[in-house]
C-alpha cells in the first residue's frame, strides 16, 4: 500500500491507503435499511468509476423477530479500481448494527479485517437472542479484528435533535450514519447520497432533513473523532469508454425483454402471480406502458401462464415469469405451448427448494425441471444468462428464438444474478439485432402447422384474419393440417418433430468460446450465475502457470454445436453447479464423457477460492 494525499487540503494534510480492491458487507435487522445502505454506497461507487458486484442477502421469514438469527439482513459490495467479476468471497470490513447480524456474519470476515458495530444494540435482550452468554465486544473474542465500537443509535439521536419526527423514525435513521461512516473510511463524496435523500423524501422534507443530518453526522465522526488512523481510496476502473448505469439482473431481465418485444415489432404481455426472488420484473415492467407494454397480476401462477399463451395466439410476446414452484404449477400450460407452438418466453429466477426450501437464497437447481418437467416428450429450449448484466442480451435473445421457431422458451436466471448488480454498459439501438415477426396474411394454401424448411417453425396467423380461421388446443395436431389426430404413424413424426425443431436452434446460436488454452488439462464448464467466479479462477490460476481454461454455457438447450468438440480437448471437464450436479447428468449422457460434477446447495454462490482448490486436485 502506498500513501497518497488529497489534492486541495489545508496543512492538516489526510492520508490515504490506496487499495486496488475492498469487499463491505453491512448487516442488521431486516429494519436497520441494510439494503438501502448497501445500494447507496454501491451507486456511490459506480458514480466515481469503480467496478461493482454485489449480493444482498434478505431473510426469508416476513415478520422474523426483531433481533434475532433469521431476521437478519446483509449487503455485500466488492468495488474495485479493476475489472471485478464477483462480490468477493470474504468481506475485508463488516459493519454488524446488532448482536445477530455479528454472530451470522463473522465467520465470513477475514482474519484482521475491520469490523464496526453498534454498541447501543449489544443490551442483554439482544445478546440473547443472538445466542451470546455475554458481551463478545468485551470478552475478548474479537481480538484477531480491528475493532470499533461506535454507539451509532445514540449519536444518531443526538444528530437529529429538534428535527421534528418521531423517536422511533429518528432511530431508523441510524443506517444513514453507519452510512456516513463508511464514506469517510473509504473516501466517497456525500452529494450523490444527499441528492437521492432529497429526491426520495421531497415530499416529507422532516424525513429528509433527518436522514441528510445523519449521514454527515456520521461522516464527520468519523472525521473529527480520530478514530479510524487511516482511510482508503480506491481509484477508478480501466473500463472501456461508453454510457453506464448501475443494473440489477431483474431490471436487466425487465429492459431487456421491452427491447426484446420493439426490436420483434410487437407488444409485450406479462403475466405473472407473486413470488421471491422474481417480483421485481413485475414491479419494473408496469413501470413501461410507455413502450406498450401490458402487465397482468393473476390470481395464481396457473392463470398466469394462461394469459401469456392467450396473448401469444392474439400476436402479443406472450411472456411469464416465476421461481422454481412457479414452474411447477406452470408444467401443463407449458406443454400446451409446445403443443399449439406458441412463442412464450417462462422466466425462471431459481431459488432453493423443495418446496418453499430458500425462497430468499440462490439456486441452480431448476434445469432438469425446464428440461424434462412436464408430462411426456416436451421440448423446450433453454436460454440462461451468465451476469446481471448478461440478463438484458439473454432476454432479448429468448424473444427472438421464440418468435422465430415458434415455441416456448425457458430463461434460467436466479436469485444471485436477479438481486446482483454491476455496471452495464448501455448498448446503442442500432447495434441490437431487428428480427421483425411476420404473420400470414395471404389464405391461400394456408395450413396451421405448414413447417418452414430451415427452422420447422409453423405460421402464425392472427385470429381473425379472413381466411386464416383455425383452431388450437391441447390434443395431438395432424402434420399440416392441425386437425386432430390419433394416428399412432402421425403422433411419432410429430414427436420427432418437436424435438427436431429444438435442435435446429443450433444452427441459429453462437458456438462456445474457450477462456484460456484452447487444450489442456482441466475445463472448467459452467452455466448460468457461476460465470464470475469461474472465469476469475481461472484467471489467477493461468497467472499462475496452470493449465485451466473455462467455457459457458448460455445456451442449454440445444447446446452450442460445438461443444463435443471443446470438451473432448481436455483431460478433465469439472462442471460446478449450484445443485446436485444436474449440467454434469446432461452432459455426461449426450457426450459420453466422464465430467466431474463439483457441486454445492448451501444457498450462496461459489467462492472464487473454493474453485481453485478443487481445480488443484486435478492438476
Amino acid at each position: 500500500m502506498s500513501a497518497i494525499t488529497l489534492e486541495g487540503e489545508d496543512l492538516q494534510q489526510r492520508h490515504l491507503e490506496e487499495l486496488e480492491t475492498v469487499t463491505i458487507r453491512f448487516a442488521g435487522d431486516s429494519g436497520d435499511g441494510m439494503q438501502l445502505t448497501g445500494t447507496q454506497f454501491t451507486a456511490t461507487s459506480a458514480i466515481i468509476g469503480n467496478d461493482i458486484s454485489t449480493l444482498p442477502d434478505f431473510p426469508a421469514e416476513i415478520r422474523a423477530p426483531a433481533g434475532s438469527l433469521p431476521g437478519v439482513s446483509g449487503y455485500q459490495l466488492n468495488f474495485s479500481s479493476r475489472d471485478i467479476r464477483t462480490p468477493g468471497d470474504e468481506p475485508d470490513v463488516l459493519v454488524a448494527m446488532n448482536p445477530a447480524a455479528l454472530k451470522t456474519n463473522l465467520p465470513d470476515l477475514i482474519p484482521g479485517g475491520i469490523l464496526v458495530v453498534n454498541t447501543d444494540a449489544f443490551v442483554e435482550g439482544n445478546l440473547k437472542k443472538a445466542g451470546y452468554p455475554a458481551s463478545p465486544l468485551d470478552d475478548g473474542s474479537l481480538s484477531g479484528y480491528r475493532l470499533f465500537k461506535v454507539p451509532i443509535t445514540t449519536l444518531t439521536l443526538r444528530a437529529l435533535e429538534g428535527v421534528k419526527i418521531p423517536h422511533k423514525q429518528q432511530e431508523r435513521s441510524k443506517n444513514f450514519f453507519a452510512l456516513g461512516l463508511m464514506y469517510w473510511l473509504y473516501d466517497r463524496p456525500l452529494d450523490p447520497t444527499l441528492r437521492w435523500i432529497e429526491d426520495k423524501f421531497s415530499k416529507t422534507p422532516d424525513l429528509a432533513e433527518a436522514n441528510r443530518l445523519a449521514l454527515r453526522a456520521g461522516y464527520n465522526y468519523a472525521d473529527t473523532t480520530e478514530i479510524f488512523t487511516v482511510h482508503y481510496h480506491v481509484g477508478k476502473a480501466k473500463i472501456k469508454p461508453g454510457k453506464y448505469r448501475n443494473i440489477t439482473g431483474n431490471e436487466a431481465t425487465a429492459i431487456g425483454f421491452v427491447a426484446g418485444a420493439e426490436l420483434s415489432g410487437r407488444p409485450l404481455f406479462y403475466g405473472s402471480y407473486p413470488i421471491t426472488p422474481a417480483s421485481d420484473i413485475l414491479h419494473e415492467l408496469s413501470r413501461h406502458k410507455n413502450f406498450g407494454v401490458k402487465t397482468f397480476q393473476a390470481e395464481d401462477e396457473i392463470a398466469a401462464i394462461g394469459a401469456a399463451i392467450g396473448a401469444a395466439f392474439t400476436g402479443h410476446i406472450g411472456l411469464t415469469g416465476t421461481s422454481g414452484p412457479g414452474i411447477a404449477l406452470k408444467s401443463e400450460f407449458i406443454g400446451l405451448a409446445v403443443m399449439t407452438e406458441l412463442p412464450i418466453v417462462i422466466i425462471d429466477v431459481q431459488r432453493g427448494g423443495p418446496s418453499t426450501g430458500l425462497p430468499t437464497k440462490t439456486e441452480q437447481a431448476d434445469l432438469l425441471q425446464a428440461m424434462f418437467g412436464r408430462n411426456s416428450e416436451c421440448p423446450a429450449a433453454i436460454v440462461a444468462p451468465a451476469t446481471p448484466s448478461d440478463c438484458f442480451q439473454m432476454a432479448v435473445e429468448a424473444v427472438r428464438l421464440a418468435t422465430k421457431y415458434m415455441t416456448p422458451v425457458f430463461y434460467l436466471s436466479d436469485g444471485y444474478l436477479g438481486n446482483g448488480s454491476e455496471p452495464w454498459a448501455i448498448p446503442a439501438v442500432e447495434d441490437l439485432p431487428r428480427f421483425d415477426v411476420e404473420f400470414r396474411t395471404d389464405a391461400e394454401g394456408f395450413y396451421p402447422y405448414l413447417r418452414d424448411e430451415r427452422t420447422l417453425s409453423r405460421p402464425w396467423a392472427i385470429p381473425g384474419t379472413p381466411g386464416l380461421e383455425h383452431r388450437i388446443g391441447g390434443i395431438e395436431k395432424q402434420h399440416i393440417t392441425g386437425n386432430v389426430s390419433y394416428d399412432p404413424e402421425n403422433h411419432d413424426f410429430m414427436v420427432r418433430l418437436r424435438a427436431e425443431k429444438i435442435q435446429r436452434m443450433a444452427q441459429d446460436i453462437p458456438p462456445i468460446d474457450v477462456y484460456g488454452d484452447q487444450e489442456g488439462k482441466v475445463l472448467l464448464l459452467g452455466w448460468g450465475s457461476t460465470y464470475g467466479a469461474i472465469t476469475t479462477a481461472v484467471e489467477k490460476m493461468r497467472e499462475k502457470g496452470a493449465s485451466v481454461s473455462s467455457a459457458h454455457l448460455r445456451y442449454l438447450n440445444p447446446f452450442p454445436k460445438n461443444l463435443g468438440d471443446v470438451l473432448g480437448r481436455f483431460e478433465t471437464v469439472i462442471i460446478p453447479e449450484l445443485n446436485l450436479g444436474q449440467l454434469a447428468m446432461l452432459v455426461r449422457a449426450r457426450f459420453l464423457i466422464d465430467a466431474v460434477s463439483f457441486s454445492k446447495v448451501k444457498g450462496k454462490p461459489f467462492q472464487v477460492t473454493e474453485l481453485i482448490r478443487k481445480v488443484n486436485e486435478y492438476l
